[in-house]
């Protein structure tokens, strides 16, 4: 499969910033941006003769989506989460998925410090009393945030720069991780999470939203937190029980919560927000903006657009989610091939062989594997026939074959 620059054509939802349709229209790409999220049925429609995908995270990437793209290479998931593609469905077709790991990770923990000292102070019930007309000069319940103790579930990205930042306000931070993780400066690993709901006075999730996770945080985790505790959730609403988080809320369990993420979400802006948390006078509830940032969504815009373009144009897959890393140097007056493939014994020298019964002169190569799958970079020199390339696509390991020029 060769791609002509100039009909590479670009499918981007839900809002994508203005500077990614910049980079990918400077690369001669035809972008085409949607505002909204689209169902699974609507982006089946659309997706037919796009070559790349851009999403955030309403937008759902199923495989029936994979099995009507007939030309997509590439997903772009403008964000940090890829729990809604299906990687497994992506990575058989051989296209690959990249996202943004890093680029909005200091909004998301701005805004949690933010909402860990407006809830703390109270400042939710003070700004609606006064916009009532109602004066209540009172330091009930109003605490600093000095010396209580924050418990960081997930110690990501997200959740390691928090606790660099909450130790710098003078917190003491706790922090629980399926995995073995490296405590930053004073930071405390709790041996499980229940010890970290019995002994911290504020809890905020960073975790991922794997299907594993779904529904982990329920009425029993409430009931183990000390009461009156504040509780955030910043990182995927389905990891979340909310009728249970009504109840600890309602019941005075917990004394207060912030949450921007939802099990269900609506589509697009000045569309209904349902909710059983609407209406709580403690509770602080944001449209899915941890990362909306201006500075976020530039930085994440520029990021994935480049990581999108420099795979189509010459094959990188460096940060790729399901597809083996590998960059190779471009040689001027190479032809490059790509060869996505099932991992095992022996392809490479396949590869090779078929290349020299042909005569085809190798002039770099590089070969990385990841789980179920290789990604194999070839530049060579001179000419080459297509029965070249339909040996290598006829090769029983092979998913997907680009020829790059």
């Amino acid at each position: 499969m060769m791609i002509d620059q100039a009909k590479v054509r670009v499918l981007l939802l839900e809002n994508i910033h203005p500077d990614a349709v910049s980079r990918l229209e400077a690369a001669g790409y035809q972008v085409e941006s949607v505002r909204t999220a689209l169902d699974e049925s609507e982006l089946i429609e659309r997706i037919p003769g796009v070559h790349l995908l851009g999403i955030r995270s309403k937008t759902k990437v199923t495989s029936k989506v994979l099995d009507a793209a007939d030309s997509l290479v590439a997903v772009g998931a403008f964000c940090i989460g890829t729990d809604q593609i299906d990687l497994a469905s992506a990575s058989s077709r051989g296209i690959a998925v990249f996202n943004a790991p890093f680029s909005n990770t200091r909004s998301v923990v701005e805004l949690a410090i933010a909402e860990i000292i407006s809830m703390t102070r109270r400042l939710t019930e003070k700004n609606a009393l006064m916009h009532q007309g109602v004066w209540d000069k009172s330091a009930d319940g109003a605490h600093e945030i000095r010396g209580r103790r924050l418990g960081i579930v997930g110690y990501g990205n997200i959740g390691t720069q928090l606790s660099v930042l909450a130790e710098n306000l003078g917190m003491h931070v706790s922090f629980y991780d399926t995995a073995d993780k490296l405590a930053l400066s004073n930071a405390h690993r709790c041996a499980s999470l229940e010890e970290l709901l019995e002994t911290s006075d504020i809890v905020t999730l960073h975790v991922d939203g794997r299907p594993g996770n779904l529904g982990f945080f329920g009425a029993e985790q409430f009931k183990r937190m000390r009461r009156g505790t504040i509780f955030l959730n910043l990182s995927r609403g389905i990891v979340v029980d909310h009728v249970a988080l009504h109840d600890a809320l309602a019941g005075g369990q917990l004394a207060g919560a912030a949450v921007d993420v939802f099990p269900s979400e609506p589509k697009g802006r000045g569309d209904e927000f349902v909710s059983e948390l609407r209406g709580l006078p403690n509770v602080i509830l944001t449209p899915h903006i941890g990362g909306s940032t201006e500075e976020a969504q530039s930085d994440i815009g520029d990021f994935v657009a480049n990581k999108l373009t420099h795979f189509v144009e010459d094959g990188n897959t460096t940060l790729s989610v399901n597809l083996p890393g590998v960059a190779l140097p471009e040689q001027p007056g190479m032809s490059r091939i790509v060869h996505v493939h099932v991992n095992m014994p022996g392809v490479l020298a396949q590869v090779n062989s078929i290349l020299a019964d042909h005569k085809v002169n190798v002039e770099g190569q590089l070969l990385s594997t990841r789980g179920e799958y290789g990604y194999l970079i070839t530049d060579i020199s001179g000419g080459f026939s297509d029965e070249v390339l339909h040996r290598l696509r006829a090769m029983e390991q092979t998913v997907r074959l680009r020829v790059l020029s």
